[in-house]
């Protein structure tokens, strides 16, 4: 690998950790695809939701807004319904939307965009919004690298210790009631995710070097696992689907 910067996201890890081929295909040689994760419709609620909350944290009249927006009215107003404290916020708390977090460890720079970050004297919460329902697999949830990366990037650029920190995504899809699922941090966890962020970037340092040097692509992930039923790379890629089925794990993906 070159002594170039890489910058990283969580959407990065997630798609590397998930099939290297994709991320060799979608970041190295920047082909297009379409976007197969949720209907526009819903992508458009879900970005619209998220400009109110930012413009509201920056304490900006979101009146207007609700008033021309039926949908987005209903979803900030069940919102602030099960969880006012989250909404208009609490005595002694410094909050901040849209909040960067950017940390380099040698040649990688590692950045987290968090929908809201919520500071106490010894406890910080990062918020995030989902606007569909609550996804069955909790676990799926915690082991995605947006959970992984956000908690550990404020770690390690805070003065919070791991057990101070939680992570809580906010469902919100009417008529149904919002949802919330909070993960706490630790230690253990802390140290689980380092070690395994190491391995992942040692492995992408070797797949990158031999793809330079050799033209050797970048591994597959087994066809067994159900991810490549919604990859619109199959065809590069030499991939038969006819007696693929999608995986739960697939699933779950695609909704984080």
């Amino acid at each position: 690998m070159t002594e170039s910067i890489w910058q990283l996201s969580q959407t990065h890890l997630n798609l590397l950790s998930t099939c290297p081929r994709k991320f060799q295909y979608t970041y190295l040689e920047k082909f297009t695809s379409p976007c197969i994760a949720q209907p526009q419709s819903h992508l458009t609620l879900g970005n619209r939701f998220h400009r109110l909350m930012q413009q509201r944290e920056l304490g900006l009249s979101i009146e207007g807004i609700l008033a021309a927006d039926e949908p987005l009215k209903q979803s900030f107003e069940a919102l602030a319904k099960v969880a006012p404290n989250v909404v208009y916020g609490e005595a002694n708390t410094w909050r901040d939307a849209e909040h960067r977090r950017i940390l380099r460890q040698g040649k990688f720079l590692f950045t987290g965009i968090y929908d809201l970050l919520i500071l106490k004297e010894s406890e910080a919460e990062i918020i995030d919004w989902k606007t569909y329902p609550k996804p069955a697999n909790q676990e799926a949830i915690e082991t995605n690298w947006q959970t992984r990366l956000y908690l550990y990037l404020l770690t390690e650029t805070s003065n919070y210790v791991p057990e101070q920190i939680k992570f809580t995504y906010w469902f919100i899809k009417v008529p149904q009631t919002p949802k919330a699922v909070t993960f706490q941090y630790n230690q253990t966890k802390h140290e689980t995710t380092k070690k395994e962020l190491s391995e992942l970037l040692k492995q992408l340092e070797t797949y990158y070097k031999k793809y330079q040097e050799q033209k050797e692509p970048f591994p597959q992930v087994e066809e067994s696992k159900g991810f490549c039923v919604e990859c619109p790379f199959t065809l590069p890629c030499g991939r038969n689907l006819e007696t693929e089925k999608v995986s739960p794990e697939a699933v779950e993906e695609v909704m984080i």
